[in-house]
């Protein structure tokens, strides 16, 4: 297909760069705030902290989150595929960015009382799987913005924008509204008023900052013969008939995808499970973790803007092969050292390389990916990436169980590590985008 050249030459400017990086800054809000720091952590803590029965908040934040995974996982492919056929991919993207910030901002309405933990769920859940399908046709946009020459560098200037933007907007929330007494603003903290209002922060900032790709950023032309309306059952048998064609004649996109599944679930687990580790075997202090996290994503932001014009140089599959490669390095040294600041310098070298692996698996799959099937191939991205995120949870609970010491969790996420590296290693190199041929 042709029918996104014209596109391709005339999005590659700054202006529009940037526009669409600050989608990734501003979905930090989300992200970090929401998601990862904040208000999951006020579901079980507060929300969800005096529950009847015998089930914990934590085990019904663990179980919605499986659930969801599962929906993303089954609507990821279709919403990709139909965003591409129709020409609407800046009309998906806004439609499912503004249905995330509409539930983050009704977040507002779960006070700190335990009969309103399934409301706090059912958005929290509501909300991961609506930004999950944002992302596919986000990430399908990347060609749009770019060029096969500077690729690369676009896709890590956009992934070390969002790490930059989880830690502003996180210090704003610490330090205005939740150290304390409500924050320096001295919000009243009854019934949860404080981190409700981050809720509140969180959707703005993600409206504010996501605008300008809708603003600056062209639409990609739809087809000229556009598909007829299909039902979802006729959806879902097409997503099959890609699956099939891809296995006869892109086999090597199903094998990229496949790899990057188990690597990238590894590169969350480090995040996941890194905070853990340090309490419970490298001494930090609580308030010490909260500094490390703020470092540990400098590192990674700092790690994705520099490997980016290696990626548009070597190749992404050098990028993430050397960066995979330094964490098992990384992660052996951790497993035979102890103290604080052992894990200051060999934790922070496993953030560096974070974000390279990160960003240049994005880089990859566009440049593998012919032009016009950008929002397929990253719903199956998204895909492939829900059903593999058991592996690293499953495996660093297996070994602290054989192990008999949280230490040797870290030896399950470096095995989900290694063998991504070792599926990488069977996909072809490729450094040219499609786009070019």
């Amino acid at each position: 297909m042709s029918h996104t050249a014209d596109v391709t030459g005339a999005a590659a400017t700054r202006r529009r760069m940037m526009a669409w990086s600050l989608w990734d800054w501003g979905s930090a809000a989300f992200n970090a705030v929401i998601v990862t720091f904040v208000f999951s952590v006020y579901l079980v803590d507060g929300v969800g902290d005096d529950l009847d029965g015998p089930i914990s908040a934590s085990s019904w934040l663990a179980w919605a989150t499986a659930a969801g995974a599962f929906v993303i996982a089954a609507l990821a492919p279709v919403t990709g595929r139909q965003a591409d056929a129709g020409g609407r991919r800046k009309r998906s993207l806004a439609s499912l960015t503004g249905a995330v910030v509409l539930v983050t901002a009704l977040m507002f309405f779960v006070k700190d009382d335990a009969s309103y933990l399934w409301l706090g769920l059912l958005l929290l859940v509501l909300g991961d799987i609506l930004f999950e399908l944002a992302q596919v046709p986000y990430f399908a946009m990347l060609r749009q913005v770019s060029t096969p020459a500077n690729v690369g560098r676009v896709s890590a200037f956009g992934w070390a924008l969002g790490y930059l933007g989880g830690i502003v907007l996180l210090l704003v929330c610490f330090f205005g509204l939740i150290t304390g007494d409500g924050g320096l603003l001295g919000l009243s903290t009854d019934e949860g008023l404080n981190i409700r209002l981050v809720a509140v922060l969180a959707a703005l900032w993600f409206a504010v900052f996501a605008a300008p790709v809708f603003l600056l950023v062209p639409e990609l032309p739809a087809d000229a013969s556009p598909a007829p309306k299909t039902g979802l059952l006729d959806a879902y048998r097409g997503v099959f008939a890609d699956l099939k064609r891809m296995w006869s004649e892109d086999r090597v996109v199903v094998k990229f995808l496949l790899a990057s599944a188990i690597f990238r679930d590894g590169l969350a687990g480090v995040f996941a499970f890194g905070a853990i580790l340090a309490v419970t075997t490298y001494d930090f202090a609580d308030d010490s973790v909260i500094v490390f996290g703020i470092v540990a994503n400098v590192f990674a932001a700092a790690g994705a803007l520099i490997a980016g014009r290696f990626d548009d140089r070597y190749g992404p599959r050098i990028v993430i092969v050397v960066s995979l490669g330094c964490m098992l390095g990384a992660g052996a040294v951790l497993l035979f050292v102890s103290g604080s600041g052992m894990f200051w310098i060999f934790g922070l070298i496993l953030c560096l390389f974070v974000g390279p692996a990160q960003s240049a698996a994005r880089t990859y799959l566009v440049r593998l990916t012919r032009p016009g099937m950008e929002g397929q191939n990253f719903g199956f991205y998204a895909m492939t990436g829900r059903a593999a995120s058991f592996l690293s949870p499953l495996l660093f609970g297996l070994f602290v169980f054989l192990g008999g010491s949280d230490r040797w969790g870290i030896l399950g996420i470096m095995i989900v590590l290694a063998a991504g590296l070792f599926l990488l290693l069977r996909v072809p190199a490729q450094i040219a985008d499609r786009a070019a041929e």
